[in-house]
């Protein structure tokens, strides 16, 4: 079988990754040799798939539904493995096997095609904030994660180079750059992190009825976790006359739902929204730094 990246990985490599036209070359070949390694049934390649990685449908010898995944060095796999392997299944999807070969997992099989975001906003929300409470653990004793301060510093870095050439945005890297240093002044929590949670990424399954996939986990506090969450259908909000009182009843209900410091989870709401909006922007995405930048204003 040919294994044919789909377009959205190779787009999203093209903005990102300066590795991702020699691993999306290597490709097919690192899928074939994975694949023959496991003697692995492939069913198809996961379409439209994610930003970071390909996702193949397969069948291990046995018959067993197990999902393939093949990730560049720059998605963090290594990272993903030991937090996927930490958790061990409590709320997040769970390895098959215990180790991993340049950049390959070998997953239990989700539906991949029902997520949470199939559900009205409010049953969703809560469904996705309950998953997102079973993640919330103790990271490992030697933990191999990034911090929140760490993750972030590098982030803010780029934002500040993008705030230096764009007038338009400075006052918006400045608010988020300021909170963040706020955010930081305190003794940092530490819990083990999804990293990139949305609705998008809890999946239906078998063994429960939701469970998250995907995580690029990182350490520190559970308000970073769930300010993702909080922009979840930005453009729902944006198109709604409504839209900036909605979310701020947002950020109320998923806060006290979880026991998280309203005011700490609109501070990294802003920062995430604006890193994310700048980011876009920079790489020519103008209609999503849009929908971000206004969003992230309402904050």
């Amino acid at each position: 079988m040919a294994f044919e990246p789909p377009r959205r990985l190779v787009r999203a490599l093209g903005e990102t990754a300066p590795d991702g036209d020699d691993w999306l070359e290597k490709l097919p070949e690192a899928a074939g040799q994975a694949v023959a390694l496991r003697e692995l049934t492939v069913e198809r390649v996961q379409v439209p798939g994610g930003r970071s990685s390909l996702v193949v449908l397969v069948r291990r010898p046995d018959g067993t539904p197990a999902v393939l995944k093949l990730a560049p060095p720059r998605a963090r796999p290594e990272s993903e493995r030991a937090a996927l392997a930490h958790w061990g299944g409590l709320g997040a999807v769970q390895l098959l096997e215990p180790f991993m070969s340049e950049g390959v997992l070998l997953l239990e099989r989700l539906h991949p095609d029902v997520s949470v975001r199939s559900l009205p906003e409010a049953k969703a929300l809560l469904e996705a904030a309950g998953t997102l409470r079973r993640l919330w653990v103790e990271p490992p004793a030697g933990q191999p994660f990034e911090t929140v301060a760490e993750r972030t510093g590098r982030q803010a870095e780029a934002m500040r180079a993008s705030a230096a050439a764009d007038a338009e945005v400075r006052p918006l890297v400045d608010a988020a750059l300021a909170a963040r240093e706020d955010l930081l002044a305190a003794p940092p929590e530490q819990r083990l992190l999804h990293g990139t949670f949305r609705q998008s990424k809890v999946l239906a399954g078998e063994r429960m009825p939701w469970l998250a996939v995907g995580p690029d986990p990182v350490v520190g506090e559970c308000a970073f976790d769930l300010a993702r969450l909080v922009r979840d259908r930005v453009e729902d909000l944006i198109a709604s006359p409504s839209g900036a009182a909605t979310t701020r009843r947002r950020v109320k209900r998923l806060a006290e739902s979880l026991d998280v410091d309203q005011e700490r989870l609109r501070g990294w709401t802003l920062f995430r929204a604006v890193e994310s909006g700048v980011r876009a922007r920079r790489v020519g995405r103008r209609a999503d730094s849009e929908l971000l930048l206004e969003f992230a204003g309402w904050l």
